[in-house]
């Protein structure tokens, strides 16, 4: 009778074992790359994005959200790690984080250490195949970008004369379907692979690329828009900015066909407002198809959903093309998380205005499914997602550095921004700004040393203190060199 006592308290614990590892959620996050809150539902009067819209509707988007570094390899990093670039010591592109952090635990490699199948497509960390043995499948980033025969054969010519910028036109619209262009491919290879593990706990990182340069989308997405009902936005430039405060509009300047010197006409700032638009509009597209497999196949009852950015993008503001600075608009992105259907309490169509960080993505993933984590610089968002008007933090911080004896140190309380510019290695202030934002990602003037702000800069100043002490050690710093 004991024995038999016995061996049904043991299979009873291994049937509650299974069921808990059941009810852990799978995890769908839709990255993307250079996308700024350009959204139907961020309230944008141009941008036709219906699905992303939709996925809005059906959990909670975050109004204040903000990235850790305005460039693509740092920021992904610190979302796939929970560590701040100024932790990791990693902040440009050129460097891949195994190459400096051999023992750090990644986001896949907690989930695939805990039972989960762990899936890469498209642009996931800006280095392909970095953190390779964390994922239980990873499909080669496609770089295939021109389809049309007189930017193929272009291309053909510059390598033939041995030009090493290969980049094309800065846009193109091929009159293709999705799969022609990569990001449509990367929701097939996500539509095929959810087939095969709809059975498995999952985490996958939908990577798409649009809307990077070069802005190319299918015709029909450049269709859905008006060139000529596109604004142009003021190519003004900040009253007294710090003089690194703004990259010059960089990498625009690499691509085919484009000025180097001298500020944009109209007609060609129209046109690359347009594909970025359409580019935009592709991306949607994408996303609608894979929420629809999530649907079709059942798995969205228990499957939690993030569509992020790894920073925001100026199409023209300020008069540049790129991010690569600790502006506001290069450092805010739009962020959705959509709970499972069956999560009891599931808060759907509501917006917040909580002081968010991509550094906090893992730690919320960790918390949602029921995993340890390992120490990090974020911290779960649970509790906000659940409350979405609950107090939450008082400040959200980037930073952006000018070679490498400069660091640009910002912070945002949601109204303000102040950033300072220091010694790398003193943390002396070199240079200071204070932008208010109370009512547009763009400000024109710097008012930091302004009497009439004085407050608000003790403010602020304070708020940024908290997060980069002047007495901290040096700035961090593990980049390689860049190779030419």
């Amino acid at each position: 009778m004991q024995r038999f006592i016995l061996n049904f308290l043991i299979l009873f614990s291994f049937a509650l074992s299974s069921f808990a590892q059941k009810q852990q959620p799978n995890v769908l996050v839709f990255y993307v790359d250079d996308l700024r809150a350009e959204l139907g539902c961020y309230g944008s009067l141009t941008a036709i994005t219906p699905n992303i819209d939709k996925l809005a509707s059906e959990g909670v988007q975050f109004n204040k959200a903000y990235t850790q570094q305005a460039i693509c390899a740092p920021s992904r990093m610190s979302t796939l790690t929970g560590l701040r670039p100024e932790t990791l010591g990693i902040y440009s592109i050129f460097t891949p984080l195994r190459k400096v952090h051999k023992d750090v635990v990644t986001m896949p490699q907690l989930f695939k250490e805990n039972g989960y199948k762990t899936i890469s497509l498209g642009k996931v960390y800006h280095h392909s195949f970095d953190d390779k043995e964390s994922w239980t499948t990873q499909f080669e980033k496609d770089n295939n970008s021109y389809l049309k025969p007189e930017n193929m054969a272009l291309l053909e010519k510059l390598k033939k004369e041995g030009n090493k910028n290969l980049n094309g036109p800065a846009f193109e619209d091929a009159d293709v379907e999705d799969e022609a262009y990569k990001d449509g491919r990367v929701a097939k290879n996500a539509i095929e692979t959810l087939h095969k593990v709809k059975d498995d706990k999952f985490l996958m990182f939908v990577g798409l690329s649009k809307p990077h340069l070069p802005f190319n989308a299918p015709k029909k997405y450049w269709d859905l828009y008006d060139k000529n009902k596109f604004a142009i936005p003021s190519r003004e430039k900040p009253q007294d900015a710090y003089r690194l405060a703004l990259t010059n509009w960089g990498e625009l300047k690499g691509y085919h066909g484009i000025p180097q010197e001298g500020d944009l006409d109209d007609d060609l700032t129209r046109t690359l407002i347009h594909g970025y638009h359409a580019s935009v509009s592709y991306i949607d597209a994408q996303v609608g198809k894979v929420m629809k497999t999530l649907e079709d196949l059942d798995l969205r009852k228990n499957t939690i959903i993030v569509f992020m950015s790894d920073h925001g993008y100026k199409i023209g503001e300020y008069g540049a093309w790129c991010k690569h600075s600790n502006v506001e608009i290069d450092v805010r992105v739009p962020l959705i998380i959509s709970r499972e259907t069956s999560h009891k309490g599931r808060k759907a169509g509501v917006t917040s205005d909580a002081l968010v960080e991509n550094v906090d993505i893992f730690s919320t993933l960790v918390e949602i499914c029921g995993l340890d984590g390992p120490p990090s610089d974020g911290k779960s968002l649970v509790p906000v997602i659940d409350n979405p008007n609950m107090a939450w933090d008082a400040v959200a911080t980037s930073v952006y550095p000018r070679g490498t004896n400069i660091m640009g140190c910002t912070a945002t309380d949601g109204q303000w921004r102040y950033t300072e510019w220091r010694d790398a290695k003193t943390h002396e202030v070199l240079g200071s700004e204070l932008y208010e934002h109370k009512n547009s990602l763009l400000s024109f003037k710097n008012v930091s040393g302004n009497p009439e702000y004085k407050k608000e800069e003790k403010q602020m100043k304070k708020l940024l203190e908290s997060q980069f002490p002047r007495n901290s050690k040096p700035f961090l710093q593990n980049d390689e060199p860049r190779k030419n």
